[in-house]
């Protein structure tokens, strides 16, 4: 079986779910992952961004609930790719910036913010012919029944350098220090939140990428995919 006529669910589609921490390379290995298997690729991660921006910009305390929901009730985002469109507007780049990585976890663990997203994720779960999303809860709460669930990890300091090495690369300025207090800070958050705290799905493959290359990360979730395949590759 070729990338061409791969499938891994019962009605002929392509569903991989993989969940992990800020800074472990989701992004990167999924976008690749699903160029090699002609896929779209969803960066969940992006939309409690945008509407985290949508909230900075309105000028709402992320911890005022009610005002976070309003700001955030009637978004527009959209997924391509590399594009993170809020309400019609190119916000790829202001989504990654340092304010909106410190406000995103409050905005996120918000479960009125969550069933709205998450609505939507499960929308394009169900029309896309082959997916790949990547997020925090999406094995364990958005996509339970993905044919196949991946946990990406790796150290912290691992993660902060490769974090400190995306913003200088985009022009922008921190030192290490500030990334890897954000990273341990966005850690506790997450997993400690009431509401689809991240935590492995129980069915979950772990891969650590601590130690792995980019292009060996990026074909050992290829072979990945291929396994969930029914009836393998050839």
């Amino acid at each position: 079986m070729t990338a061409q006529n791969l499938v891994n669910t019962p009605d002929n589609r392509l569903v991989v779910a993989v969940d992990g921490p800020s800074g472990v390379g989701k992004s990167t290995l999924c976008r690749a992952v699903a160029k090699h298997f002609g896929a779209q690729y969803f960066d969940t991660g992006a939309m409690y961004r945008a509407a985290t921006l949508a909230v900075l910009r309105a000028g709402v305390n992320p911890a005022e609930r009610a005002a976070v929901i309003a700001a955030t009730n009637n978004l527009n985002i959209t997924l391509d790719d590399q594009t993170v469109l809020l309400d019609g507007e190119d916000v790829s780049e202001e989504i990654r910036s340092q304010e909106v990585t410190r406000m995103v976890s409050a905005v996120s663990a918000i479960p009125e913010v969550r069933a709205t997203l998450i609505a939507q994720q499960r929308e394009w779960a169900s029309t896309t012919p082959r997916c790949i999303f990547d997020g925090r809860d999406m094995g364990t709460n958005v996509l339970p029944d993905a044919p196949l669930k991946v946990f990406l990890t790796a150290c912290h300091k691992v993660r902060a350098q490769r974090r400190y090495e995306q913003i200088i690369a985009s022009g922008g300025h921190t030192i290490y220090e500030v990334v890897l207090a954000d990273v341990i800070q966005r850690d506790t958050a997450d997993s400690m939140r009431a509401v689809d705290p991240l935590h492995p799905a129980d069915d979950a493959i772990i891969l650590d990428t601590s130690d792995l290359s980019l292009p060996e990360a990026i074909d050992t979730l290829i072979s990945l995919v291929e396994e969930s395949a029914e009836g393998g590759t050839s």
